[in-house]
Order: structure tokens, then C-alpha cells, then sequence
């Protein structure tokens, strides 16, 4: 005699709540990239009436602590040249973004143009550095 179930098993997989878990991690994603900030290093730039639009390639920051930072990676002053180097070597005609705090002496922005220009004495295609600026009011 064979037994027979009432209740059958069924094997099919509800995507029902699927469609809802989705739509939640879209809405997180999409606040928390409106919450990312590209310059994470917090600088008060000066301010200028002129705009220059370029490609950038590198960005190099000098905070109001001025430490040095390329791609805001740390590096010391003495390393400074050997990074920018490292960091533009696939484009050697790139474009470098200074961003300075306002607080910085023109002694530290003076570091950077010279690494820059050691880099430039060597190498035929040339490196550009513009100094990044907040609008005018």
C-alpha cells in the first residue's frame, strides 16, 4: 500500500521580494554617491575672476598644514618630484591641477613648480601645472 502526501512540495523560488531588495540598495547607492565629496581634502582656495578649463590629469594639494598630497595619497616634500614623475610617466604631456589652501605660504607652491620643472628639464614633452582657484563673488 502506498502512502500519499496531502500537502505536495513546491520547488519554484519567489523573486517577488527580489524586485524590492533591489530598489532599496539602488536608492542607498544613489544617496551615498550624492554624499561623496571628488576634493575629500578640504581646502579654502584663493579667489580669482579668470577660469581655465583643462583636462586634468593629476591633482596635487597643499592643506593648511602643509603637508603635500598627489591623488591624496601623503607624500613628503623631498618625494615630491619622484611621485609627480611616478604618477604622470604614461602621459608625459599632462596636465597637473594645483590646489592650495589660501593659508599656504607661496613658498610651498613654489615646491611644487620646481619639482615640476626638474621633471620638465629632462623630458621632451612637457608638463603643464594650473593653479585651481574658487569662483570670484
Amino acid at each position: 500500500m502506498a502512502i500519499q502526501h496531502r500537502h505536495k512540495r513546491d520547488s519554484n523560488f519567489s523573486t517577488a521580494s527580489m524586485s524590492d531588495l533591489v530598489f532599496l540598495l539602488l536608492i542607498f547607492f544613489i544617496l551615498l554617491s550624492t554624499l561623496v565629496s571628488p576634493n575629500a581634502i578640504k581646502l579654502l582656495l584663493p579667489r580669482s575672476e579668470s577660469q581655465t578649463m583643462a583636462k586634468q590629469n593629476l591633482t596635487v594639494y597643499i592643506n593648511e598644514e602643509l603637508q603635500y598630497f598627489v591623488e591624496q595619497t601623503w607624500v613628503e616634500p623631498v618625494e615630491l618630484e619622484a611621485t609627480i614623475y611616478e604618477a604622470t610617466r604614461a602621459n608625459p604631456s599632462a596636465t597637473i591641477v594645483l590646489r592650495s589652501d589660501k593659508t599656504v605660504p607661496i613658498q610651498n607652491v613654489v615646491t611644487v613648480l620646481d619639482a615640476v620643472n626638474r621633471i620638465n628639464a629632462h623630458e621632451t614633452e612637457k608638463l603643464k601645472v594650473i593653479l585651481a582657484t574658487a569662483p570670484h563673488e
